[in-house]
Formats: structure tokens, C-alpha cells, sequence
């Protein structure tokens, strides 16, 4: 065996072992899961209550555009809630299963003390989760770090109720970022929009596209 025949075989071995597999792609977190069919019926839109709904929502080419000020009134008269703008998802309340809320979600620079996204009902409080934003960083409620530099600009957001598993889970943009306990069973659904916090701007707007409902 000549010497420049074993230089080659070590060095087509070098080059191998230099070389890891790598996946072709990530899992998708819709993957197992089943389309819930949804219809403008099931997107129920909640506003301050004294005003025309054109005047805090827009729906242009697939884009719902929902803004808010933090001296609006709630969304109805009687309720002690703050101001709010969002969209719950109707005729798809849950209380057991996996579920699985989708869409395409961006915030303009300055909005700021805002809920984005949330699963209302829970055993314990109000929500189950919420997912707000502050100075750009998105996080669950106003503690754990979920995202973060994530203005002017499009992102996907996946949220995942186990309810019998007592788990939440939150990919954004197909990249798992959350995993935490929920807060126990309870009648529940899925809202996306503006919802005003603490330490919120004056005007907070988010925008929509490609909402969807999953469940196994």
C-alpha cells in the first residue's frame, strides 16, 4: 500500500468525522394535531364599548390590525376590566384535550404593558396565560423571558393547552420557548388583540394574520 493511497483514505475519514448530521427540518408543532374549522363567526371582536368598532379595529387584505389607549373604557359598561381590543375565539370553548391556538403576529415599536395573547379561564384567576409585551421583549405574564427583540416584525406564535396534562406550551416561530403548569381546569378559549397592564403606552396596536385552531 503506497503512501499517497493511505493520505487519501485519512483524509476522506478526517473530512467524514468533521461532519455531524444535521436534520433537514424541525418539527412542526401543528404536526398530530386536526384543523378546527373556524369561520369570521368564530372571531368575536370585543372593543371599548362607547366607541364604532371601525374606530379601534381594521381588517385589509388578511391583516387585522387592533389598537387600544389606556384611558379607553372596557368592553362593556358594567365590566371592571381595563381597555381592550382583541379577538376571542367563539364556539370553541374548552375544557379538556389539547388544544392549539396559531397565527402571525406583529407589534409596532411603543407598544408596550400589553397582554398579545392569552387563554382566558383557569381554575385559579382569570387566565390560564398570557403572553405580553414589554419594551419589545415578550413574556409570559410580566416575569419569564419568552422572546425577545421582537418589534416591527412579523412572528408566528403556537400555544398549546394540555389541559389533562396540565401543561402550556409556546413556540414562536416554530422554535419552543415556553413550557410551564397551567392554573387548573376550567371553561376556557383562546384571544389574540391588545389587552392593557401595567406600565402599558398610551396607544398599544397588534396585528393578525392567519389565525387558526388545532386540537387532538
Amino acid at each position: 500500500m503506497n503512501s499517497s493511497f493511505c493520505y487519501s483514505v485519512l483524509l476522506v475519514l478526517f473530512l467524514v468525522s468533521s461532519f455531524e448530521p444535521q436534520p433537514l427540518c424541525g418539527a412542526d408543532p401543528t404536526d398530530g394535531f386536526t384543523p378546527v374549522p373556524l369561520t369570521d363567526n368564530n372571531l368575536q371582536l370585543q372593543r371599548p364599548y362607547n366607541v364604532p368598532l371601525q374606530d379601534r379595529y381594521s381588517n385589509k387584505d388578511g391583516v387585522r390590525t387592533l389598537w387600544v389607549y389606556s384611558n379607553d373604557k372596557p368592553f362593556k359598561a358594567d365590566s371592571p376590566t381595563r381597555p381592550r381590543t382583541e379577538i376571542r375565539i367563539a364556539g370553541h370553548d374548552y375544557s379538556s384535550g389539547v388544544w392549539q391556538f396559531e397565527g402571525n403576529a406583529f407589534v409596532p415599536k411603543g407598544t408596550t404593558g400589553v397582554a398579545i395573547a392569552q387563554i382566558l379561564g383557569a381554575a385559579e384567576g382569570a387566565t390560564t396565560m398570557q403572553l405580553r409585551m414589554y419594551n419589545g421583549d415578550l413574556k409570559y405574564y410580566n416575569s419569564e423571558l419568552v422572546a425577545s427583540n421582537m418589534y416591527d416584525k412579523w412572528f408566528r406564535v403556537n400555544i398549546i393547552h394540555d389541559v389533562n396534562g396540565g401543561k402550556v406550551t409556546v413556540f414562536i416561530d416554530g422554535v419552543q420557548k415556553y413550557v410551564g403548569k397551567d392554573k387548573g381546569k376550567a371553561t376556557m378559549y383562546f384571544k389574540c388583540g391588545v389587552y392593557t397592564q401595567d406600565g402599558s403606552s398610551n396607544y398599544m396596536e397588534s396585528r393578525w394574520k392567519g389565525i387558526k385552531l388545532f386540537k387532538k
